[in-house]
């Protein structure tokens, strides 16, 4: 079996490493690569076609593991050449799924849960053909969800809505302690209920977003807009909160 890989990045990168079979063999080109993915494949020792136009020809799954960016020109330069499962990984909207639907024949939706470089990922998938992914189980945690194209980008903008609503309450709670010089003993006390890596989880995740408050801001937007028939009370007071960063 043949796994074509477009992007290289630590997505593909990690999956090279942890699914290790006589069976698979992995595929990848280095047109128009940079010099540090080029050291990358090297690294690695991945197969190379001299095109991704051949890479999708020749591959049983064709993996786009590129940027949210890219997804759907990706998926409409080689969607329609692969001849297997056109698996997609892209942090997407359902929208954007739903138009990859159209351009490649066997799609996937996935959507790995966890850091994407550890050892233990999680994939969700879902779509017509997703069940035959399931072979991927003796490599990493693959969790079958449906048959339809599109539930799996439902549940990771979900995952990304709570936990984004959820950092915006814990940079507000944050502020009003370190205010009131009570950072450290606020940490202590949610800890009691939340465990002993509460402090450092909370202090990661306040700085991610303070880092990006844009990119937060217009992930919760997209919730907004494509669940717009919702009463998301708390997704809207999220998206506030950011707007203020």
């Amino acid at each position: 079996m043949i796994i074509g890989l477009i992007g290289f990045g630590k997505v593909s990168q990690n999956l090279v490493k942890l699914i290790k079979s006589d069976d698979i063999e992995f595929l990848t080109s280095k047109e128009n690569r940079s010099k540090s993915t080029i050291e990358a494949i090297d690294e690695l020792n991945v197969g190379l076609a001299s095109t991704f136009d051949e890479v999708a020809k020749l591959s049983d799954i064709l993996i786009s593991a590129t940027s949210p960016k890219s997804a759907l020109n990706i998926a409409r330069k080689y969607g329609k050449l692969s001849n297997g499962i056109y698996l997609d990984l892209n942090n997407i909207s359902p929208e954007t799924t739903l138009e990859i639907n159209k351009c490649a024949d066997n799609l996937v939706d996935g959507a790995i849960i966890g850091k994407i470089d550890s050892n233990n990922p999680t994939l969700y998938v879902s779509g017509q053909s997703a069940q035959e992914l399931l072979f991927l189980g003796e490599f990493l945690n693959i969790k079958l969800i449906s048959e339809n194209v599109g539930d799996a980008a439902i549940l990771k903008l979900l995952r990304s809505s709570y936990t984004k609503t959820l950092t915006a309450l814990l940079i507000e709670s944050f502020e009003i302690a370190k205010n009131n010089n009570l950072e450290n003993e606020f940490f202590d006390v949610i800890s009691i209920t939340e465990g002993s890596d509460f402090k450092n989880k909370s202090l990661s995740r306040i700085k991610n977003t303070l880092n990006n408050p844009k990119r937060k801001s217009e992930e919760l937007q997209e919730m907004i807009s494509y669940f717009n028939d919702e009463n998301l009370v708390m997704v809207k007071a999220a998206l506030e909160k950011f707007s203020q960063l």
